[in-house]
C-alpha cells in the first residue's frame, strides 16, 4: 500500500506541473516601450491637439488593439498620464530581429522634424509601419522619394480629449479604414510596394520549426492525466497481488 500511495502522489505532482503556465509579462502583449527622442518628431494618426510634432523627450509606446492585418498604437508621456496620439499601423517585416527597440524615421529637409515611420519591439521580426493621412503621406513621399502608407478616410487629425478605449468610435474607423501606399509621383499603389512581406520559403530552404498554437485548450490533457491518476492505484494493486 505504501508503494501505491507513493506512486499516486508522484503522478498527481506530474499532472499539476503539466497544466501550470507562467503568467505573460504585460510588456509582451501591449509591447510597452519607453523611447527617448533627442529632437522633435512628427507623428501620424489622431493626435491630441497641439501634439502633431512631439518635442524632444521621453515617451511610452503601447499597442491598444491588435488584429491580424493592422494594429492601433498609442503614444503616452513618460508617466503614462497623457495619451498624445492614437495611430493606425500595419505589420512590417524585417529579416533580422534585434534585442533592442528600433525606431525608424523618414528623413526630412534641414530644419524640419523627422517623421515617424516604424517601430520594432525587441526580439520580433514583425514591427509597426505607421499610416499617415493622405495629404501628409503625399508630402512625405515627395520629400523622401519613397512610397508612404496612407488612408484616405476622413478622420479627425486632432482631438480635444485622448482616446482611451479600443471601442472608441475613432478607433473603430481606424481599424476598418482602407490602406494603400502613395509614390513620390502621386501614384496610388498597393501596400506591398511600401511594406516588406515575409520571405518566401523555397523547396530547398530549411523549413522553420512549427509551434503548436498557444490557444489550444488544456482540457483534453487534464482529462487524460485524470484518468491515468485514477487508474494507477488499481494497476499497482493488481501487480502487487501477483508478486505475493
Amino acid at each position: 500500500m505504501k508503494l501505491i500511495g507513493t506512486a499516486t502522489t508522484a503522478l498527481c505532482i506530474a499532472l499539476l506541473g503539466s497544466i501550470y503556465v507562467p503568467a505573460a509579462r504585460a510588456d509582451d502583449w501591449n509591447r510597452k516601450t519607453t523611447i527617448t527622442f533627442s529632437g522633435p518628431v512628427e507623428i501620424p494618426g489622431v493626435h491630441l491637439k497641439g501634439f502633431g510634432v512631439l518635442p524632444a523627450g521621453t515617451y511610452v509606446f503601447k499597442i491598444l488593439d491588435s488584429q491580424s492585418d493592422r494594429h492601433i498604437v498609442q503614444i503616452f508621456n513618460q508617466d503614462e498620464t497623457t495619451i498624445y496620439a492614437t495611430i493606425l499601423a500595419i505589420p512590417n517585416y524585417r529579416l533580422k530581429a534585434t534585442d533592442k527597440t528600433v525606431i525608424t524615421f523618414r528623413e526630412r529637409a534641414a530644419g524640419e522634424p523627422e517623421a515617424l515611420r516604424a517601430w520594432f519591439y525587441p526580439g520580433r521580426n514583425w514591427g509597426e509601419e505607421f499610416v499617415y493621412p493622405k495629404a501628409k503621406a503625399m508630402e512625405l513621399a515627395k520629400s523622401t522619394n519613397v512610397p508612404v502608407l496612407f488612408t484616405a478616410v476622413d478622420l479627425p487629425v486632432e482631438v480635444a480629449e485622448p482616446i482611451k478605449t479600443a471601442d472608441a468610435a475613432v478607433v473603430v474607423e481606424l481599424k476598418r479604414a482602407p490602406i494603400m501606399a502613395i509614390r513620390p509621383t502621386g501614384e496610388e499603389v498597393q501596400l506591398a510596394v511600401a511594406v516588406t512581406p515575409p520571405p518566401v520559403m523555397t523547396a530547398s530552404a530549411k523549413e522553420p520549426v512549427k509551434k503548436l498554437p498557444s490557444t489550444a485548450s488544456p482540457v483534453p490533457m487534464i482529462a487524460m492525466f485524470g484518468m491515468l491518476a485514477s487508474s494507477a492505484p488499481f494497476a499497482l494493486r493488481t501487480a502487487a497481488s501477483r508478486l505475493q
